[in-house]
């Protein structure tokens, strides 16, 4: 069964630790875009796996970790 992390400390720590992806500003904005245009084929992936309400929340969490990284 697949864990889905339902804070942003846990999916950031699934991000860090579990897939070993550093957080850096290139990472992050290069996801916000691909996640923020529905037709991308891995954001289409990712709604048919996770579920719009995931992805929407996934954003948001990439969203804060882009304001952490500006800081």
């Amino acid at each position: 069964m697949s864990f889905i992390p339902k804070t942003y400390e846990e999916w950031k720590h699934c991000i860090i630790v579990k897939c070993d992806i550093l957080l850096t500003q290139t990472y992050v904005a290069e996801r916000l875009e691909a996640l923020n245009d529905h037709r991308h084929f891995q954001t289409q992936q990712f709604i048919d796996r996770w579920g719009e309400a995931h992805h929407a929340q996934t954003v948001v969490w990439f969203q804060q970790a882009a304001k952490e990284l500006a800081t």
